[in-house]
């Protein structure tokens, strides 16, 4: 599955998925363009990077703000001349009961979940045309699936991203580029560290494999969709959830 001569851009790739997949996709000869809003971790991880050899680069980006995608995206550009891949991955949550949820809570969750993954993809797709070639994958999760009681932004956001991903799979198939969504299911991440034991108990419990996930899990499938071997699999949602859903 090899990305020698690729380029990729990470968004939320100072911790967690975000960064597992950075890592991977360099580990795979990609040149990776980190994004996110804290620079000295997005440094640390391009230097984890450079260390191995990789060729990577940080980016500061809140993606819930508009000019700053724009901003970005051109930055990648000129440094690295064309984007091949785009991981939407930075995604919030704002946890509450529906009837409590604040609307500023909502919108925030959106912004950042759903409207900033369509606003990142039409900057870079002009690149992708053209090439003629692209990979596109959201990180969506299995609550964009199942629904999760006192989520509905992020479920919701979640959802969307999937049938922003198959609109897109449609629109740009012909062109040689693909959009996919990769769909995690609980994965051990500074989000889900925060939760109760009691709760990771009760998951576990609903996981076949007998296991919570890794970021590792989820940068492994990335990977994969990233490269030639998955060129015939547009507007998939690929499930990694050890079980967790099946169907």
């Amino acid at each position: 599955m090899s990305l020698a001569g690729r380029v990729a851009l990470v968004t939320g790739a100072s911790q967690g998925i975000g960064q597992a997949c950075a890592l991977k996709l360099a580990q795979s000869g990609a040149s990776v363009a980190l994004a996110a809003r804290n620079q000295e971790k997005l440094n640390q991880t391009v230097q984890n990077i450079t260390d191995q050899g990789g060729l990577a680069a940080a980016f500061a980006l809140d993606v819930s703000e508009e000019e700053q995608i724009k901003s970005a995206v051109k930055s990648v550009l000129a440094q690295f001349g064309k984007i091949d891949i785009l991981i939407n991955n930075a995604g919030i949550t704002r946890d509450q009961l529906v009837m409590r949820m604040k609307r500023a809570d909502w919108d925030a969750v959106l912004q950042t979940n759903l409207t900033a993954a369509y606003l990142c993809i039409q900057q870079v797709i002009g690149s992708m045309l053209k090439q003629r070639w692209g990979r596109i994958i959201n990180i969506t999760s299995i609550f964009g699936q199942t629904g999760q009681a006192g989520q509905a932004n992020y479920a919701a956001s979640k959802a969307g991203l999937i049938g922003l991903t198959m609109a897109i799979a449609r629109e740009v198939g012909s062109r040689n580029i693909t959009c996919n969504a990769v769909a995690p299911g609980f994965i051990e991440t500074a989000m889900t560290s925060a939760l109760p034991d009691e709760l990771k108990q009760t998951a576990l419990k609903n996981i076949p494999m007998g296991r919570i996930g890794t970021p590792q899990d989820v940068a492994n499938a990335v990977a994969f969709l990233a490269s030639e071997d998955a060129s015939y699999i547009t507007g998939h949602v690929l499930n990694v959830n050890g079980g967790m859903l099946m169907g």
